[in-house]
């Protein structure tokens, strides 16, 4: 299968025979798995996307911080608003290294500040909120739409597993109702098919509405994506796209299933074309990929094209 016009954007490297060689060997012939057990799961930021200088939600609460902080300035002297108002996000890219490095001290700082810019708000108003941003924000040392910063690859690869029978889904630490109003027209993911972090929710019967609580429901990342994924899909993944030691897990239980899957694991190795170059946070998943029997993906090696063109 070698060649495969569905990849365009690929290079013809063993990575890519490999993807081609497993998705023909589960798709046809007497061994083929049933179409219905077909289940690919992609996390989002780092493997769909950047998430290089700062992952994209937290460069929408970033604007929401800094709102915050000009109308409490005392809010303006601590994390995470004192990044949001000086302009120094070093701490806040330092809190998710910290944590994919298994210390969540700034972590939970960042999410307390997160479900308090929330709290009581209804989902459709934090849905137009959340979609007013996509329309106007550019990606911050891109500086193109973020529609524009998906990786080209890696969509061409979602269509390519569509056509041979999966069914795609988003399993990301990245919160899900700020990953649903972006999924359909970028990946081509509809909002059902997105499993992410989630806020809690209250129904307020005064006016019908679904509101946001004042807590985090749960952390969708490292052993909580298995959970989640058999929660709300109820298969284990065939087939699993991720970038950091927070996806393990979930590559896990495709690979060590009845059924072995396939795991691909993204390496941002790669100074030139505009996607920064980073290991921390994947270190402990680079460094197990051959016994585990991760296929890691060179974005220098692997990929002729990194973002789509520009229109």
């Amino acid at each position: 299968m070698t060649g495969h016009p569905s990849l365009p954007s690929w290079r013809d490297t063993p990575t890519r025979t490999d993807i081609e060689d497993f998705v023909a060997a589960v798709t046809v012939g007497p061994d083929a798995v049933p179409v219905e057990e077909r289940i690919a799961v992609f996390d989002n930021d780092g493997t769909l996307w950047p998430e290089k200088p700062m992952i994209t939600q937290l460069h929408y609460v970033v604007e929401q911080w800094r709102a915050a902080a000009e109308r409490t300035p005392e809010l303006a002297e601590r994390q995470p608003y004192l990044a949001a108002v000086s302009g120094d996000y070093g701490w806040l890219g330092t809190a998710i290294d910290k944590h994919y490095g298994g210390d969540d001290s700034d972590l939970t700082i960042i999410i307390q500040a997160l479900v308090g810019l929330t709290h009581g708000m209804s989902v459709e108003d934090y849905a137009r909120s959340v979609a007013e941003f996509y329309r106007t924000a550019q990606h911050p040392t891109l500086k193109r739409p973020y529609s524009q910063t998906v990786y080209q690859p890696m969509v061409e690869l979602l269509r390519y597993l569509e056509h041979h029978g999966f069914t795609c889904y988003i399993v990301s630490g990245g919160e899900r109702d700020f990953m649903r109003p972006m999924t359909k027209a970028n990946y081509g993911i509809p909002p059902e098919r997105v499993v992410g972090s989630a806020f809690g929710l209250t129904w307020d019967d005064a006016d019908a509405t679904v509101r946001y609580s004042s807590s985090l429901a749960f952390f969708d990342d490292g052993p909580e994506k298995p959970v989640r994924i058999w929660t709300r899909i109820g298969r284990r993944p065939l087939f699993v796209g991720g970038n950091s030691n927070g996806d393990t897990a979930m590559m896990d239980f495709a690979r060590r299933g009845p059924r072995p899957g396939f795991a691909i694991l993204i390496h941002h190795d790669d100074p030139s074309r505009g996607d920064t170059p980073y290991d921390a946070g994947a270190e402990k998943a680079l460094a197990s990929a051959d016994d585990k029997g991760y296929t890691v993906v060179s974005v220098k090696d692997d990929w002729a094209t990194v973002f789509p063109a520009a229109p």
